[in-house]
């Protein structure tokens, strides 16, 4: 009789006991990232325009230059970016634990990745 199906499975199952709530959940995004069809976000140039998915671990109003700006962190379980809406102090839905696909510029600020304005769609929450 074949084991093999029996081992696969235990190892999985030793696996995900072993692995922190973090690393599940990074595991989790990188693969709704990938069947979304979006790139992961530790692969995104910059000053390349890019599709990007994962949800948002906080979003907080930040003033530029004295103007309104909403600022969201995406995580997808590779990398996080920060999605920057200016002249906005509350987009509806845009809220932590909240899935969304993002679109848009990907550039590098204070070491950061930030994507200005990007055009997004709701997907659902965690």
């Amino acid at each position: 009789m074949d084991q093999a199906p029996e081992r696969g499975g235990l190892r999985r199952f030793l696996r995900r006991l072993a692995s922190s709530n973090a690393e599940l959940e990074a595991e989790e995004l990188k693969k709704d990232t990938g069947a979304e069809g979006a790139t992961p976000i530790a692969q995104c140039g910059e000053r390349r325009r890019a599709q990007v998915a994962g949800t948002l671990r906080t979003v907080t109003l930040r003033p530029r230059g004295g103007a309104p700006a909403l600022e969201a962190e995406l995580y997808d379980g590779s990398d996080v970016v920060s999605l920057v809406w200016l002249g906005r102090r509350r987009i509806a839905g845009i809220e932590p634990g909240r899935r969304l696909r993002a679109e848009g510029l990907v550039s590098l600020q204070d070491g950061r990745k930030v994507i200005f304005n990007p055009r997004y769609e709701l997907r659902g929450t965690t």
